[in-house]
């Protein structure tokens, strides 16, 4: 199980304006990482809104959108568990390679909370809901800010 290890992330959000973007599928774990994300923010002061999308598939056109429409960063959380067609390969490359692909082409943060999952249980550990060991809405938000400010120190000559 991954989660050892983890960075302590620089969680100021003040003054920032971010986006969560949430596919719709597998709603109880969506909708766990969608609470472990929302905690995440507003501890951090930041302001949000949460927009949903159909699907995992649909996160990039939509998280590009909110950034090129002023959000700070986005946090993008999508469930694909492997069915027995090639379908999950092919929705996670999407998933990740487009929203990389929003990242670098607006230059703002994305945190990447998109579980690709063997099974529903893997999902379950890892949604933030009591009992799981991880909580990647949290991290997904985490890194979405501590990225926003990282740029922020970059854009302004390391200050």
């Amino acid at each position: 199980m991954s989660g050892a290890g983890s960075p302590e992330l620089n969680v100021d959000g003040s003054d920032l304006k971010v986006v969560i973007v949430a596919g719709s599928w597998h709603d109880q774990i969506t909708d766990a990482l969608i609470a472990g994300a929302t905690r995440t923010l507003e501890a951090s002061g930041a302001s949000f809104t949460l927009v949903r999308v159909p699907g995992s598939f649909e996160l990039p056109v939509v998280s590009k959108a909110a950034l090129e429409a002023g959000a700070d960063a986005v946090v993008a959380l999508g469930v694909i568990i492997r069915g027995g067609t090639p379908h999950f390969e092919y929705v996670s490359a999407a998933a990740t390679d487009g929203l990389t692909r929003v990242a670098l082409d607006t230059g703002k943060p994305v945190g990447f909370g998109v579980l690709t999952l063997d099974d529903e249980q893997q999902g379950l550990d890892r949604a933030g809901l009591p009992g799981s060991k991880e909580d990647k809405g949290r991290e997904a938000a985490e890194a979405a800010i501590a990225t926003a400010r990282a740029l922020v120190a970059v854009r302004s000559g390391g200050r």
